[in-house]
């Protein structure tokens, strides 16, 4: 089916996101299967990206999305894709973001990832190869937020390579630590061969080892 199609104004007008602590919040009594993703999970890492977040990502294993249905009751969802949307679960085996309405405002407060999964294993969407036990895959902060590994987020940003994601990887690979700059290297040399982030991820480590 081919949806209703969603302009920027529409998104623009319609995303009143929650932020990390307060989706935290909302989720509490929702079984631990879920991370905050994308730019707020690199927030989160770095201690303040500096710039504001438009909307806020979570993923969750495919298999699980209803257990976070369940937890968020009295909201309606829509998958989104392709500049489409749809109303749940119309191509939701095509698309794999799910937007939470707010049906009194008609506001999206949160925008669920459901991710591929082979058992206690996260997939990548990009290549299917490549795959994090989800004991390794999360984080949290010290007040308890879960949100996924650096790395993840800047293999998804490698590919728009937008002034922000540059913005993103700049201020992350600082602290970026060598098994996570190795991991990150490999993927990039296997999902976007020749990247300029690779050349920068090896003059970085360059660095530090002159400076040891």
């Amino acid at each position: 089916m081919v949806g209703r199609p969603l302009s920027d104004d529409e998104c623009d007008r319609l995303w009143r996101a929650w932020s990390p602590a307060e989706a935290a919040e909302r989720l509490s009594d929702a079984p631990p299967c879920w991370y905050v993703a994308a730019g707020w999970a690199l927030d989160l890492f770095v201690g303040g990206l500096e710039r504001e977040h438009s909307d806020l990502e979570i993923g969750v294993p495919r298999a699980r999305f209803a257990e976070i249905v369940d937890a968020l009751p009295g909201y309606e969802w829509d998958v989104v894709g392709d500049g489409h949307v749809w109303p749940f679960p119309e191509q939701a085996d095509n698309q794999h973001q799910t937007w939470l309405r707010e049906p009194a405002t008609g506001l999206y407060r949160l925008d669920v990832f459901r991710e591929p999964h082979r058992g206690d294993r996260w997939v990548c969407r990009r290549d299917a190869s490549i795959t994090v036990p989800y004991d390794e895959l999360i984080l949290r902060t010290a007040d308890g937020i879960p949100y996924v590994v650096p790395e993840v987020v800047l293999l998804f940003k490698a590919k728009a390579r937008r002034a922000k994601d540059e913005s993103d990887f700049l201020r992350a690979l600082p602290l970026l630590d060598r098994a996570r700059r190795s991991r990150l290297s490999g993927w990039l040399s296997r999902v976007h061969p020749g990247h300029p982030w690779l050349e920068e991820l090896s003059d970085h480590d360059r660095g530090r080892r002159e400076d040891s």
